[in-house]
């Protein structure tokens, strides 16, 4: 059974739970995403992965709730929704998506929730790298795309212009809030941006090489100038697997190119990496510095915001690769 199927049965479980679960909200409860916010209402959000949640509370602030769908690290390729998430969906004003492919359940899900709002897709605008899910000549043409577009602030920007719009559009009452928010928020991407920058250039050309578990910094290697030598999972998505000529390319790349070191990510097990790290001879960077590739830290930690996630990143490939 693929994904697709496993998904599509899963929303079906998941939208016959809440028939059994109709009785457990309150009726203030079940009122709560389709009051209006002229009424002291929030806006209620439902947002898939944890970088759009995140983006979500920051120009929302408190005028919005948000409920994020993806927890940190859970890889959101592979994500089945739950009957909450549908219940969430239900009551919810907007959903707020990444796009570009990212969340394939996304549709049945709604569709099973009944949602009447509005589906905002935060990637909107943003210029998109080619070669997306290696899925044949049937693959959806949003698919033919990178979807991990967050990975530079640049586009990042963009994403939350798109979420300012639509929160505005939804809730007018607090437009003003929402732009200031924006602005903020603007300014602190650009110095993200401008430290990134800084951090590369004291790296000498040759020496920025990066080898991942999967191929989700494809935006982030285009931004600072670094060299891509390839990845454990041969793919933008996580469900691929590596032949034995690609783990064998793979080792002879790094060892050919003397590549310092492989990264792995904190929503992918290790093992892989670790095995392919032993055979070239090189060390690999995981546990507490393993990469946010896919996701964020933990609610709370330094790592549990966009921006902290990135600065996180960032930081520990400039110290892997000599900076």
């Amino acid at each position: 059974m693929n994904h697709g199927q496993r998904t599509i049965i899963a929303a079906a479980a998941a939208a016959a739970a809440l028939v059994l679960l109709g009785g457990c909200g309150s009726v203030e409860d079940a009122a709560e995403g389709s009051s209006t916010t002229s009424s002291g209402t929030r806006l209620a959000v439902v947002a898939t992965t944890a970088e759009v949640a995140d983006f979500v509370r920051t120009i929302g602030g408190s005028d919005v709730t948000v409920t994020q769908m993806i927890k940190p690290n859970v890889d959101p390729h592979d994500y089945e929704p739950t009957p909450a998430d549908i219940q969430a969906i239900g009551k919810a004003a907007i959903v707020v998506k990444n796009g570009v492919g990212l969340e394939g359940w996304l549709d049945q899900t709604i569709s099973s929730a009944g949602f009447k709002g509005t589906v905002v897709d935060s990637s909107q605008g943003v210029t998109l790298r080619e070669g997306g899910h290696e899925e044949g000549e049937g693959a959806q043409e949003a698919e033919a795309h990178d979807p991990h577009i967050w990975h530079n602030p640049l586009n990042a920007q963009t994403m939350v212009a798109n979420i300012e719009k639509s929160l505005a559009t939804a809730d007018p009452a607090h437009a003003a809030a929402f732009a200031g928010n924006l602005k903020t928020y603007t300014a602190e991407l650009d110095k993200l941006d401008a430290d990134n920058e800084a951090a590369f250039a004291r790296i000498p050309a040759e020496q920025r090489k990066l080898v991942t578990n999967h191929d989700a910094f494809g935006y982030y290697v285009d931004r600072y100038k670094l060299q891509f030598v390839g990845s454990v999972i041969p793919s933008l998505d996580t469900s691929a697997e590596l032949s034995a000529k690609q783990l064998n390319d793979l080792v002879a790349k790094i060892k050919a190119t003397g590549t310092k070191a492989i990264f792995a990510e904190t929503s992918l097990p290790p093992k892989s990496a670790e095995a392919i790290a032993t055979q070239a001879g090189v060390k690999v960077i995981g546990g507490a510095d393993a990469l946010y590739g896919d996701s964020i830290g933990a609610e709370g930690t330094p790592q549990g915001t966009y921006l902290g996630a990135e600065r996180h990143n960032t930081q520990v490939i400039v110290t892997a690769l000599g900076g």
